[in-house]
């Protein structure tokens, strides 16, 4: 395995758990204040759901390299699935995490297909097609 691809999983597993550890501990609130207010779950359910899933999904990352190709297919999708909550902050002028206006919020839409591309790639999924 690619060191450089290693790496991408190693780093963006270890990020997501500490992003996970995050939702359930001294970023709760932030977290909070970034749920879109038609989802129809609590506020806090969805911040601590989405915080085992993240705990879960890096650690997988990390520790599961037999499995990179499922678990960063489904770190993307997982990445995919929240984008709306990302775009809901943008349209409602969301404050959270020093994404407080309206610049901030939209260069941030910017990096979800960047995370998207990252578990692809960290999972093994994107590979430059040798030529013949």
């Amino acid at each position: 395995m690619p060191l450089a691809r290693t790496a991408a999983r190693v780093a963006l597993g270890s990020i997501m758990v500490g992003a996970g550890v995050l939702h359930l501990t001294t970023q709760r609130e932030e977290f909070q204040a970034q749920v879109p207010g038609w989802f129809p779950l609590d506020d806090d359910l969805v911040v601590l759901g989405s915080g085992v899933v993240e705990i879960g999904l890096g650690a997988a990352f990390v520790a599961l390299p037999r499995r990179k190709r499922l678990v960063g297919a489904l770190l993307a999708a997982f990445y995919v699935v929240i984008f709306p909550g990302n775009i809901a902050q943008y349209v409602e002028g969301t404050d959270a995490f020093g994404l407080d206006t309206d610049t901030k919020r939209f260069v941030r839409l910017l990096f979800q297909p960047v995370l998207v591309a990252w578990a692809l790639y960290g999972g093994g999924l994107l590979r430059r097609r040798r030529q013949d």
